[in-house]
């Protein structure tokens, strides 16, 4: 039985603004485009798409998005199973989960429904929506949207003592390096156009920040 946009709604209502069901319908859009223009398995990527961040939680619990991932692939596998999927096919499902952090090293996508899965929620972090994506983590997380970064984070990516992770340093240390990232070729092109808006994004806010427009 395949999942429903309606049924997911529910999973997200209680989730933060950067991971809201908005987050989870961008995705899953943008999923199905890379999908179409890959060939991959339409169901397994729609399914992994909604799922994906079903047991996210609030960006200033640091333990709770470590762990997003893991929730939502158990979680993905039961919702799965009620629903008659095969054990292969549930297992594909979570591997999408479970491969789409950028910072979880563990487990990397080896599938191509799990590259596109890791690639569109990473597209989500770039372009226009992005930058309002990475002003509302800070805001939530209560850090600055702007701080000089010290010369040690620019060496290391590692804040001196006393330093704020702001959201330019989120940029340089993350969203920066995404466009590399990126594992489908659909992808790559679409993620350099957003990232050229980024930067110029920050370029702009810093020149505001410092009186300079």
């Amino acid at each position: 039985m395949k999942l429903t946009i309606e049924e997911a709604r529910s999973w997200y209502e209680d989730t933060d603004a950067v991971h809201d069901f908005d987050h989870i319908i961008r995705v899953y859009n943008m999923a199905v485009r890379l999908a179409k223009a890959e060939g991959a398995d339409m169901e397994i990527v729609q399914a992994a798409a909604l799922l994906h961040d079903s047991q996210g939680s609030d960006p200033g619990s640091a333990s709770g998005r470590l762990e997003h991932h893991q929730a939502s692939a158990r979680f993905a596998a039961a919702v799965l199973a009620e629903k008659g999927w095969e054990p292969e096919r549930i297992r594909a499902v979570q591997h999408c989960i479970l491969a789409h952090r950028f910072r979880n090293p563990a487990e990397k996508p080896e599938t191509l429904e799990a590259k596109i899965i890791f690639d569109a929620d990473k597209l989500d972090a770039l372009g226009a929506v992005g930058a309002a994506r990475v002003l509302a983590y800070a805001a939530i997380a209560g850090t600055p949207f702007y701080e000089k970064p010290s010369e040690e984070f620019f060496e290391t990516g590692k804040e001196s003592e006393g330093e704020s992770h702001s959201a330019y340093h989120e940029h340089l240390f993350k969203l920066r390096k995404l466009a590399e990232r990126m594992h489908t070729q659909s992808a790559r092109a679409i993620a350099d156009e957003r990232l050229h808006y980024l930067d110029e994004f920050f370029e702009r806010m810093i020149a505001e920040w410092q009186g300079e427009k």
